[in-house]
């Protein structure tokens, strides 16, 4: 296996890409938009470039991944060769279906179909194709050259040949596999979501302030970035999409999106890419300057 297509050139498909092709995969990133691409691909060379800063790789290694990165904006032709493609496009159930259809038309018949998803069903998702056997959930970790952590989700029907190829797969990324099943939010964001949303309601009904509550849960949990920053991180539109899915998906209330993030969200201040969330990053882009709607 050494032909790997990705699906999306954002936070999650750049990152992907950026991994697979540091371990000398030849990697076929696709995107619908050309600016996308680019926006990408920049952020991998910086990303890089940060490595040959710290000594961790060489300018050679460098060359040699962005090299082994080939872009496209045409599904069709980016697939062709592929071996396992992970989808890695907006967390949208509908977005989602409509490319595993597409995949499922364009890609040889022994290609591994797996997605990133963070929160919607593989057998879902499956469903839709005819070779349920060879879908599969593959969910890294932001940011994914960096943790260490993939999630492996079997759908209903998912092989276990398939498993274990995705597994050593995994491993050879330097990665450490933990097999899921497939219920909303797997495991990771069935713990976290909820955890970030309690602390949005902490927020929401004044029992304290950005700083404090983020304080407590760094000093007092040994968490390396408080909850808000870290919504921040992931992005604001991305947790209130996982909460929505997980809601829907166990009809419990303790799932339900607190209405503070819902708004931010609507407002456009979706975290540290719009550059406003919880903090404001427009002077920098650590999360250290409280946004002022949570500052007086």
């Amino acid at each position: 296996m050494k032909n790997v297509a990705v699906i999306g050139a954002g936070t999650m498909g750049n990152g992907i890409a950026h991994t697979f092709a540091q371990f000398d995969y030849k990697v076929q990133l696709i995107d619908v938009q050309q600016t996308s691409l680019d926006k990408g691909i920049a952020t991998i060379t910086k990303n890089l470039d940060r490595m040959v800063a710290k000594e961790t790789i060489t300018e050679a290694d460098k060359k040699r991944t962005l090299k082994n990165i080939t872009t496209y904006t045409n599904l069709e032709e980016g697939v062709e060769c592929a071996s396992l493609v992970v989808e890695a496009a907006t967390e949208n159930v509908d977005l989602k279906l409509k490319i595993f259809r597409d995949l499922d038309k364009f890609c040889p018949d022994d290609t591994i179909l797996a997605s990133n998803t963070s929160s919607i069903s593989i057998t879902q998702i499956a469903s839709v194709t005819s070779r349920p056997g060879m879908v599969i959930g593959m969910h890294f970790m932001n940011p994914v050259p960096i943790m260490k952590l993939v999630e492996i989700i079997k759908g209903y029907s998912t092989s276990e040949e398939t498993f274990k190829i995705v597994e050593e797969l995994s491993k050879k990324l330097n990665k450490v596999p933990v097999e899921v099943n497939d219920y909303p939010g797997f495991v990771a964001n069935r713990i976290l979501m909820p955890m970030i949303n309690e602390a949005v309601e902490t927020l929401y009904n004044g029992v304290a302030g950005v700083k404090e509550i983020d304080t407590v849960m760094m000093l007092g949990m040994a968490h390396p970035m408080g909850p808000l920053a870290l919504a921040d991180f992931i992005g604001l539109d991305v947790c209130l999409s996982i909460l929505k899915v997980m809601h829907e998906g166990f009809k419990n209330p303790k799932y339900a999106p607190c209405p503070l993030l819902v708004n931010m969200v609507r407002a456009g201040k979706l975290g540290a890419k719009s550059g406003e969330g919880f903090y404001d990053y427009s002077q920098n882009r650590k999360a250290e300057d409280i946004s002022k709607m949570f500052s007086q």
